[in-house]
């Protein structure tokens, strides 16, 4: 409980006594305290940050995931700070033991939650939500250890320098935001590109110990008996030692995670500017899978399923010119160009990264047909949303056919391109009687998702035809939630088919096209969805999400 307290009255002594003895000056003395306090904010908020972004990929949904982790610390840093007043009177000690345990626990907890979601994450019951707890925890413990730093932070800049508590909060503050600015700019901009984040958390780990343990015992030793110095020292030195081991291995570490996740067939693992990739297999006849921040993006035993039902039923029609939005793997490009009449097909992908692996890999482009070896393809390096918006003033427009092959639209990042606004946009860009595809995700895994896409469809003026495909369980989840119980693929795909006007595109196959492999007309006439029997969901907007 927050104790009451009575204002001191002018002239009251402090109750330590005396200043405290130090080896530089006053000034300096305080410089350092601040300049520590600077360091500490800085290393917090990358931790916090770490845990969201790495809670994001794991787990999925980072609006949720940033929800859970601000919230919880925040509460906890109010916790800790109330229970560090029992540790004033050791404010010197006390704050070296916070730093090293903050150290401790904040470098280690990338390897922990990411350790716990590869070894763990499938086991299934109980222990599918090993990685939620784990991440609620880490938030927990994490905040309490940063809540206790400001009031012990006080009380030595104090026994520096008796100041009025209003002008010392105001410097302790400032310097405290200062370096939460510095720390929230280095985690995405140096740490995560250049380290990754299980090595920059372990530096910043070993940041967070050197500051604290060298201010308490290079500026406050005098405060401390010698065994409380040798025992601050020792446990300063184990968590350094801790945290340069975890260093070395970080690297067997991660290929072993790795392991435990996609198997032992991993074959590429790179992280580019956007996301993580992973392919397995593709070699000795075993099927290439392709995998996207974890999530199964193109499964090799059935991908032509997905990909044949995606861009085949939106080719009946004129379809000289084909916009697709996202496919960097290139497999919905080597569908589009199996039939006559094409003479463009434009690529808006936003991963330079995975359109340089779809060109050049061997098993990759073998794949997709060598789709971006054809003259007549395309390539735009760009958002889908902000390239839209500008298509229509740089000529990019009047498209007989436009592809939506984007990511789940249960996944946070990906609800833009999944909006009213974004739809209206596409419309923009369709040449009359043009038609758009959309993969809207599993309408057995996620039906209010599918129809809830349907639904943002109408709303942007365009007449809709839904329909699905069965899809084989390739043990893995696409979705975006990597830890929801069983981790497991939908049995289908859905999609829509959308024109502008009152009139919904029938769903067929074109008259001359390409021979397919998975999908027939009978097969497709089957597939097609009529709509829920309760109605349509709200439509979903930009400033209104409804996945």
């Amino acid at each position: 409980m927050i104790d009451p307290h009575a204002p001191a009255p002018p002239g009251t002594p402090p109750p330590w006594g005396a200043p405290a003895p130090l080896p530089v000056r006053p000034g300096t003395g305080r410089f350092l305290v601040l300049a520590c306090v600077f360091v500490c904010a800085a290393c917090g908020l990358v931790y916090e940050l770490e845990l969201v972004a790495l809670a994001s990929y794991l787990i999925g949904d980072s609006v949720t995931q940033a929800s859970v982790v601000l919230s919880v610390m925040v509460f906890a840093m109010g916790v800790g700070s109330l229970a560090a007043k029992r540790l004033r009177w050791h404010a010197a000690a006390g704050f070296a033991a916070v730093e090293t345990a903050l150290a401790l626990v904040g470098g280690c907890s990338a390897m922990a939650l990411y350790a716990v979601f590869a070894w763990t994450g499938d086991w299934g019951g109980l222990w599918a939500a090993g990685p939620r707890c784990l991440l609620v925890a880490f938030s927990l413990a994490i905040g309490l250890l940063i809540g206790a730093e400001v009031p012990l932070l006080m009380e030595l800049i104090q026994r520096i320098r008796r100041q009025d508590a209003g002008g010392a909060v105001a410097d302790l503050f400032a310097a405290d935001y200062v370096g939460a600015l510095v720390g929230g700019l280095a985690f995405p901009f140096l740490l995560l590109p250049f380290l990754g984040q299980l090595t920059g958390t372990l530096l910043t780990g070993t940041v967070n110990v050197v500051a604290g343990g060298a201010l308490v015992l290079g500026l406050f030793r005098r405060d401390l008996s010698r065994r409380t110095r040798w025992t601050l020292l020792v446990a300063g030195a184990t968590v350094l030692g801790l945290l340069a081991s975890a260093a070395a291995l970080v690297g067997d570490f991660e290929r072993a995670a790795r392991h435990a996740v996609y198997g032992a067939d991993v074959r590429v693992a790179l992280q580019t500017d956007v996301q993580e990739i992973v392919l397995t297999g593709g070699t000795h006849g075993r099927p290439l899978d392709l995998f996207l921040d974890g999530r199964l993006r193109v499964g090799g035993r059935d991908e032509r399923r997905y990909h044949e039902a995606l861009v085949h039923p939106a080719m009946t029609g004129p379809h000289a010119r084909v916009l697709i939005l996202g496919g960097g793997d290139g497999m919905a490009a080597r569908e589009v160009l199996r039939h006559r009449g094409v003479d463009r097909v434009d690529i808006v992908e936003l991963d330079a990264g995975l359109v340089r692996l779809a060109r050049h890999d061997p098993a990759l482009s073998a794949l997709n047909g060598h789709a971006y070896d054809d003259p007549r393809v395309h390539v735009f390096t760009a958002d889908a949303f902000r390239w839209l918006r500008g298509a229509p003033r740089s000529g990019y427009s009047g498209y007989d056919v436009v592809v939506a092959d984007l990511p789940d639209p249960g996944i946070t990042a990906s609800t833009k391109l999944y909006s009213e606004e974004f739809y209206g946009l596409v419309r923009r860009a369709l040449a009359p009687g043009g038609r758009l595809v959309v993969h809207a995700g599993p309408v057995q895994g996620r039906p209010h998702a599918f129809w809830t896409v349907a639904a943002t469809l109408r709303a942007a003026g365009l007449a809709t035809t839904p329909y699905r495909v069965p899809g084989q369980d390739a043990g893995f989840t696409p979705g975006p939630d990597r830890s929801a119980g069983e981790s497991r693929a939908p049995h289908d795909w859905g999609f829509v088919l959308a024109a502008a006007g009152p009139r919904a595109p029938p769903l067929r196959l074109p008259a001359g096209g390409p021979r397919l492999r998975t999908l027939t007309e009978g097969g497709l006439e089957k597939d097609a969805l009529r709509g829920p029997a309760a109605g349509l969901p709200p439509p979903s907007t930009l400033v209104h999400p409804r996945y």
